[in-house]
């Protein structure tokens, strides 16, 4: 079984690819994408296609709460991975009981600094130290 750290990797490469494909197109990216995975058990797969599914639904909901937080930042301005992160961690801090609002933060920057550019992890930091103190 995959650790947690891995498993919110791989969902943040799945939720990346909505950037470059129609909804149409995603359940054959996920399929290529599971396919990809060495040594993929069915309960990982099962747990990532869920919180996949359930960050999906709600994209709206997520992308006004980050807009709101980032005041002079549209979110088509924002980079696709930074926008990605912060999609996956405002999902976590605010529906994921499982997940404490600290390390939520924690993930998001690490995601960051391995995706991201140099001024990456300070955006993401600042976005969700924000979004956390309203919690």
């Amino acid at each position: 079984m995959m650790k947690r750290r891995e498993l919110r990797e791989h969902i943040f490469e799945l939720l990346f690819r909505i950037e470059f494909n129609s909804s149409e197109e995603m359940p054959e990216q996920m399929q290529l994408f599971f396919d990809g995975l060495d040594e993929l058990g069915e309960q990982d797969q099962s747990y990532m296609e869920e919180k996949y599914r359930r960050i999906v639904e709600k994209l709206p909901e997520l992308d006004r709460r980050i807009e709101e937080t980032a005041k002079s930042w549209r979110i088509s301005r924002m980079g696709k991975v930074d926008l990605t992160i912060l999609r996956l961690a405002v999902y976590e801090m605010e529906f994921d009981d499982d997940v404490p609002v600290g390390v939520a933060i924690n993930e998001a920057v690490e995601l960051s600094k391995k995706f991201g550019g140099d001024d990456s992890p300070a955006f993401v930091n600042g976005i969700l130290g924000k979004i956390g103190k309203k919690e």
